[in-house]
């Protein structure tokens, strides 16, 4: 059984930050659990750009505010809590926080934890053995 809290995560190197986000990553591949699990916040008053094209994340809002809006299209999307959205065709979109969102997000295949996004908003795609 793995059990740890937010509070364990805080200061390691899977509490990851960004000027738009902080990422505390709970799960990861070497767990072996076929999926990574994570406690987002994205910053009030920001817009990161995202193109996850190796992976595919399901997000729900806790708390806080903003929209997703995809470039295919230019659909936006409010985000609030209780809302959950999924990227499940690679979907390049925006994310903007109007008020702090406070995000659980699965990514699959899991994330190793040391991934942020680049130029393109895409998450390289890292292995790494579980176990």
């Amino acid at each position: 059984m793995i059990v740890r809290s937010i509070e364990d995560i805080k200061g390691t190197a899977q509490d990851v930050m960004t000027p738009n986000w902080v990422s505390r990553r709970l799960l990861l591949a070497r767990d072996g659990m076929g999926f990574s699990l994570h406690e987002t916040t994205i910053f009030a008053g920001t817009e990161t750009h995202i193109h996850y094209q190796h992976h595919l994340e399901a997000v729900y809002c806790i708390t806080g505010e903003g929209e997703v809006v995809t470039v295919a299209d230019g659909r936006v999307h409010a985000i609030s809590p209780g809302v959950m959205y999924a990227l499940n065709h690679h979907d390049e979109h925006y994310l903007r926080a109007y008020r702090d969102l406070r995000l659980v997000c699965v990514f699959n295949p899991p994330l190793t934890g040391r991934e942020v996004h680049d130029e393109q908003g895409v998450y390289p795609l890292l292995n790494e053995i579980a176990g």
